[in-house]
């Protein structure tokens, strides 16, 4: 649905995007995210076609955002970081201002505002004034505003700034369940944001693509190799290391200390990227050995998305 390839932009003497490319599939919920100032704005803006590249190609549905602007937009809905709402408008009036501008022929607008008002939730709204509204019933009519000509797209750009916790949890909802029968992109800073309500995350750093994958790929590539944290319980005559070590995979095993239980601890460290926690549960059966704990030791999200962006 969405092909961006070798994207630049500069500002001047400011390279805000580095040559950025990524494809994103039908239905995919994606979550865009780096820091303020990585360049997640900009790409937005250029994908759906409000600024133009230095170089690179942008494209929808196999059409040139550029080339085809007109109809690359009417499959598009964006919601940009200030959502671009008139305070003196009812709900109502908003939407139906939005959906005329859109083409919905007028026979159709009432029903159409109607139905995406229910969607995301402010069908009580729509004869209040926008400006009395709560921040977070101004970000629902903004999402409303970006599905009024249901979209085969939705690009979102920060959707959760500046909402309580309470909104921030109902906004998540809403975009989880938009997003099955959308392609979303998500822009955020926000790594709880992200991995709240996206299958699929690309991290953005200085201009560029830093890392692009489930959040199990990224944690597998980034999160500090294969290893595991294995518990057994004490057994006489019984070495642990020396039955994780019987496993040819095995490269590293090493005593961890765990003062806060009886247990013995081991971190275990394998070579390849393959699961091997079968194998070490089948091996500490066959060793004699009482297995209580047994994970994969990586790195979270956060400190993965804090090494990358802090280089």
């Amino acid at each position: 649905m969405i092909e961006v390839e070798k994207l630049t932009k500069d500002y001047g003497p400011i390279r805000a995007l580095d040559g950025v490319s990524f494809e994103v599939r039908k239905g995919e919920i994606v979550g865009f995210l780096g820091p303020n100032g990585a360049g997640k704005t900009t790409c937005m803006k250029i994908i759906t076609g409000f600024l133009s590249a230095t170089s690179g190609t942008a494209r929808i549905g196999g059409q040139d955002v550029v080339e085809h602007g007109v109809e690359v937009r009417r499959r598009v809905g964006y919601l940009p970081e200030n959502a671009p709402l008139y305070p003196d408008m009812t709900t109502r009036e908003y939407l139906s201002f939005v959906g005329a501008l859109r083409g919905i022929p007028p026979d159709a607008l009432p029903d159409r505002v109607r139905h995406v008002a229910e969607t995301v939730g402010v069908a009580d709204r729509l004869e209040q004034e926008i400006g009395t509204l709560s921040k977070g019933y101004r970000q629902r009519v903004g999402l409303a505003q970006a599905m009024i000509h249901d979209p085969e797209i939705l690009i979102l750009d920060e959707p959760t700034s500046g909402l309580d916790p309470n909104q921030i949890v109902e906004i998540r909802a809403l975009i989880r369940e938009i997003g099955r029968d959308r392609t979303v992109i998500l822009s955020t800073h926000n790594l709880p944001e992200v991995t709240a309500t996206c299958n699929r995350l690309i991290i953005i750093h200085r201009g560029r693509i830093a890392a692009d994958g489930t959040p199990d790929q990224i944690q597998a590539v980034h999160g500090g190799g294969n290893a595991y944290l294995v518990e057994v319980l004490p057994a006489k005559d019984i070495r642990p290391e020396d039955v994780f070590r019987g496993l040819q995979y095995v490269e590293k095993v090493a005593a961890l200390d765990r003062p806060d239980t009886d247990a013995l601890a081991f971190r275990v460290e394998a070579r390849g990227e393959a699961d091997v926690r079968a194998d070490l549960f089948q091996a500490c059966a066959r060793g004699g050995l009482t297995l209580v704990g047994l994970r994969r030791d990586r790195a979270d999200l956060e400190t993965i998305f804090q090494r990358i962006t802090l280089q």
